[in-house]
């Protein structure tokens, strides 16, 4: 069993910033990558930035210099920090990770996502 939890979500004023956490628990032998995907009303899911154990990150265009990902191997964690937040920024936040059971089965688990809202 693979759980991923993330905190962090909220109500924040255009321009503002938060930071989303995801911790990964369960009986995992190793995470390759870990992302975190987010889906507004309407639309379908999209990766918003990943970065794989070794700390290459990917974002996607509309976040470029705005978010920061990163992680802790040793705590199973991924963040997301947000700054210069947009109301297009507000949707469901999801966190994913690619990993390896105890069992070498290979999964890829959801959160159950965060809800973020940019709004004045």
């Amino acid at each position: 069993q693979v759980q991923l939890v993330e905190s962090g979500g909220g109500l924040v004023q255009p321009g503002g910033s938060l930071r989303l956490s995801c911790v990964a628990s369960g009986s995992i032998r190793s995470i390759f990558v870990m992302g975190w995907y987010r889906q507004a009303p309407g639309k379908e899911r999209e990766l918003v930035a990943s970065i794989t154990s070794a700390s290459s990150t990917n974002y996607a265009d509309s976040v470029k210099g705005r978010f920061t990902i990163s992680r802790d191997n040793a705590k199973n964690t991924v963040y997301l920090q947000m700054n210069s937040l947009k109301p297009e920024d507000t949707a469901v936040y999801y966190c994913n990770a690619d990993l390896l059971t105890m069992n070498y089965a290979r999964v890829n688990a959801w959160g159950q996502g965060t809800q973020v809202t940019v709004s004045s």
